[in-house]
């Protein structure tokens, strides 16, 4: 939290908020950490181990204390911050973005992750700072509200439920030199796309060691599912005064979006009454440690993060969480093939829980022509696996071109998914080169490109004539894509795809993949290459795709390129040669 700076004007938005001061209740004694009142024990939101923020605020620390003792913005210690975030982030499923904040004091990079469940003009929006002071690691203030947001986001995405709100969570840059960062964020957005945030929360420090319990904006309707999980342990929280117009929340509020938020308490000092109803030291600032070298994982009360962080988790599933009827999907990959009499084919079924909890799958085929059997291994699959469909054509196989039906049946529902199955008369094999215009030079057929990939840019040369593709290369947050569908045939002895790739790049890591190339035939990932890989001229790659013998597929490059150091993927001469 950055340092007070209240001014007339700023206590006069407030009162314009229309927070009112909240009178405390006679003092109760507070539930054990981790017991729930009987009203919290009938909430359907998941438990936050907090172990697992502790191990968050770790390594933050670990992070502080190998890049000169803290994560101040736009420091080394702040970058590795935010490149620890989005690892977890972009493995969980987030689309994740960096802002590169132009005009922030340090200039950093807020991160912004978001959960791709509801509908995307209904938004609650979930931030906290993840900069520091360069007095200390900064782990109460803010690697508390940094942690438990992390961990909350994590845990949205293992359950992955039905979602009625699109859920953001944001880690801003520079707020302790004024709150840069958010209010840069909140700059960016157009008037419609700040319509679309229907809430702001915001969690700075939530684990102070003397702490209290104190939400901001306590009797707004925003702030109600937040009291209400602090209620439910008799908690009697209260209005966050001290940290009025003091952390990212201000912003928002400024820009016309309702917001709220819990802290613990920072340099203020705790009154006789708190310390009756919430224990710890009265006369003591919440934070002893507050802006010091002494805000380390030692400087965080277990129990008050414990409580913040499970009251986020309850907020996210009263906001943006809705039950429904279980139910799945069911796809096949490739999506048509073709086999020869006397020959088999297989694909790949695969099953998501689409709805509620995980259901058995009974998975069957149906539109099969004379003389064609389906089998699948496993018969029946947990929805969110998958199973191995074989289809066998016997020596007087009916010859031509049908639809077949898979078909999932679960408890309540039933799903199902169409492939293309062609039945050839004869073996043998037809082989040759089976890509088109390999080489880029007759144009984009039969590619199927982003604009401007194929291209004779002598910025990076071809490997042999004028044109091939270049992927990326723009040093900001961009994806660009290349495919072609190929028909690859049954009965030949080998099946290679060859294409020569340069990887040119402006990074510096010699760890962190920040752009990436992934290589697929079909659904399946063949390579993935990144900004580590970048040489000197092009590299041949080459794959044995026997597995797709007697299908068609479609062979795609994908490349993503983050918010800042450009990485160019270079492609040319793809060749898939059957012989």
């Amino acid at each position: 939290m950055k340092r007070s700076i209240l001014t007339a004007g700023l206590a006069l938005a407030v009162a314009a908020g229309g927070v009112a001061t909240l009178t405390v209740a006679p003092a109760a004694a507070a539930p054990s950490a981790g017991v729930l009142a009987p009203a919290a024990q009938a909430l359907a939101a998941p438990d936050i181990a907090v172990a697992n923020v502790q191990a968050h605020l770790t390594q933050f620390q670990t992070i502080a204390t190998q890049n000169g003792g803290n994560r101040r913005a736009g420091s080394a210690g702040y970058t590795a911050s935010v490149a620890y975030v989005k690892t977890k982030l972009q493995a969980a499923g987030y689309t994740v973005t960096e802002q590169v904040c132009t005009d922030c004091t340090y200039r950093s990079n807020n991160l912004i992750a978001e959960w791709p469940g509801g509908p995307a003009d209904q938004v609650v929006m979930f931030g906290s700072h993840l900069d520091g002071v360069s007095a200390g690691p900064g782990i109460n203030d803010n690697a508390t509200g940094s942690s438990a947001l992390l961990e909350n986001a994590l845990v949205l995405a293992r359950q992955n439920p039905t979602m009625t709100k699109r859920v953001r969570f944001a880690w801003w840059t520079d707020e302790e030199q004024g709150l840069n960062g958010s209010d840069f964020y909140v700059r960016s957005l157009s008037a419609t796309q700040r319509g679309y945030i229907k809430g702001y929360y915001n969690f700075d420090m939530i684990g102070s060691t003397n702490g209290g319990y104190f939400i901001n904006r306590i009797t707004s309707a925003t702030a109600a599912p937040l009291k209400a999980y602090w209620d439910s342990l008799n908690i009697q929280p209260e209005e966050n005064v001290e940290g009025q117009g003091r952390s990212d929340d201000y912003p928002f509020a400024q820009a016309g979006i309702q917001t709220s938020g819990y802290a613990a308490g920072a340099s203020a000092r705790k009154t006789s009454a708190q310390a009756t109803k919430w224990g710890g030291t009265s006369g003591s600032a919440y934070d002893p440690c507050y802006h010091r070298s002494c805000d380390t994982t030692s400087n965080v009360s277990a129990t008050v993060l414990n409580r913040s962080a499970d009251g986020i988790a309850y907020a996210i599933w009263q906001l943006a969480v809705g039950s429904a009827t279980n139910d799945f999907s069911v796809a096949v990959s490739p999506t048509s093939g073709s086999v020869q009499r006397g020959a088999s084919i297989t694909a790949t079924v695969s099953t998501a829980t689409t709805a509620g909890t995980a259901q058995t799958v009974g998975l069957s085929a149906t539109g099969l022509p004379a003389g064609v059997t389906a089998s699948f291994s496993p018969s029946s699959v947990t929805s969110g696996g998958s199973a191995t469909l074989t289809l066998s054509a016997s020596a007087s196989a009916a010859l031509g071109t049908y639809t077949v039906t898979v078909t999932g049946a679960g408890s309540g529902a039933t799903r199902s998914a169409s492939y293309t199955l062609t039945v050839g008369g004869s073996g043998g094999c037809s082989g040759g080169q089976l890509i088109g215009n390999g080489g880029f030079e007759s144009g984009s057929s039969p590619w199927t490109a982003s604009s401007g990939v194929i291209t004779n840019d002598t910025r990076q040369p071809a490997r042999t004539g004028s044109y091939k593709a270049w992927l990326l290369g723009y040093g900001s947050t961009r994806t660009e894509t290349l495919s072609q569908s190929v028909t690859i045939p049954a009965g030949c002895a080998s099946y290679t795809l060859s294409f020569w790739l340069h990887v040119d790049t402006a990074e510096t890591t010699t760890s962190t993949a920040y752009d990436r190339l992934v290589v697929q035939a079909g659904s399946t990932t063949l390579a993935t290459y990144s900004n580590l890989n970048a040489a000197a001229g092009y590299t041949q790659r080459s794959f044995n795709v026997a597995g797709f013998a007697g299908q068609t597929v479609t062979l795609k490059f994908t490349g993503t390129e983050d918010a800042s150091l450009q990485t160019s993927f270079v492609v040319d001469d793809v060749t898939l040669q059957a012989s």
